[in-house]
């Protein structure tokens, strides 16, 4: 199984240069000709969508930003209009999110998700928690920009139910706050954890009636990895089953699922990202907004997801997209994957 360092902690998903907050006038001049490909795959009638595929597929997520800045200094159009009008379908929808920066391609992940009657719950989730502080700050104010909407009142409108009442959104506003502790060893000791640990029990399990979800997620939230590690370790230790398994004692639904894949993130998150790939391919049928959205979102570590994923099903996620898409579709994300993770 994966190997995780001793003290883990949560990853960032955005590249560095996501953060600068003034990038230079020539930044992306090396994608010149990259901008020039995609220019000729969309001039004149319809598109050339194998070329669109070379060109867009075989980016990262830094290289994406770049290209978006330097295609709108060379053509003074935002590559992501040009993009919309050329396609559609599922390799419409991958493209869009590929002719965008990755923080406004989340941002747009995210308008999806809510669009229509009801919201794709697991596709928020999975962008809303596990985040680093740095991650979901730069969302936060990214997403604003973008829509003039707080993200945290769009969330709680979307799936806080009665009165914000509902676990699923308990869970995401614990997550929005993006209030992860910096681990103190004067702080986080043994006996805080024991007693973080026993709050748990007595809050969910160990409760007669009901579970008490709000004091549960604040621990799991917001404690940093290494001291969630020690909570799991005594919980597992004292009760006799992990953090993991006392979520999937103590809730239901959706609830259950955000707050099992929050704690993999922390310890495991290679593994919780490539259960989350396998999970929009169970069942009847590709949830194809799902899969798009982790290989897009988790291209820059998908090396490690890959492995992650063979390790537990004994099979690629290259070998999973090619037998659960086609076409076009099916192109691109192998496109993706074989950027940062070749096939031997």
């Amino acid at each position: 199984m994966q190997k995780y360092s001793i003290d883990p902690v949560s990853i960032n998903i955005y590249p560095d240069l996501t953060h600068e907050e003034d990038l230079t006038p020539d930044c992306g001049v090396e994608f010149d000709s990259v901008c020039e490909e995609i220019r000729s795959a969309v001039k004149g009638f319809g598109c050339d969508k194998a070329k669109l595929i070379k060109t867009l597929g075989s980016t990262t997520p830094e290289d994406r930003l770049k290209i978006t800045l330097r295609y709108k200094d060379i053509y003074e159009k935002d590559l992501k209009d040009v993009i919309k009008k050329e396609v559609s379908g599922d390799f419409g929808t991958a493209m869009k999110y590929l002719a965008l920066p990755p923080v406004e391609a989340e941002c747009q992940m995210i308008k999806h998700a809510c669009k229509g009657v009801g919201s794709h719950q697991t596709v928020l989730y999975s962008i809303l928690c596990g985040r680093s502080n740095k991650d979901m700050e730069l969302l936060k104010k990214t997403y604003y920009k973008m829509y003039t909407k707080d993200l945290t009142s769009t969330m709680s409108s979307e799936v806080g139910g009665l009165l914000g009442g509902s676990d699923i959104w308990k869970i995401m506003s614990a997550s929005l706050q993006a209030a992860e502790e910096t681990f103190d060893p004067d702080f986080h000791t043994d006996e805080k954890a024991a007693e973080d640990a026993e709050q748990i029990w007595k809050k969910g399990q160990g409760k007669f009636f009901g579970t008490s979800e709000s004091k549960i997620f604040k621990v799991i939230v917001l404690s940093p990895p290494k001291y969630l590690k020690m909570v799991n370790e005594l919980y597992a230790d004292k009760y006799g089953y992990t953090l993991e398994k006392a979520m999937d004692k103590n809730l239901g639904g959706m609830a259950e699922k955000a707050a099992i894949f929050t704690v993999k993130m922390r310890f495991k998150p290679y593994e919780a990202i490539a259960e989350l790939i396998k999970s929009a391919c169970a069942g009847i049928g590709t949830d194809d907004l799902l899969l798009t959205c982790c290989v897009i979102r988790y291209q820059d570590i998908m090396a490690h997801v890959n492995f992650a994923h063979e390790e537990l099903f004994g099979k690629s996620v290259h070998d999973r997209i090619r037998s659960e898409c086609g076409g076009n579709y099916k192109d691109l994300l192998l496109e993706l994957m074989n950027k940062v993770c070749p096939e031997e």
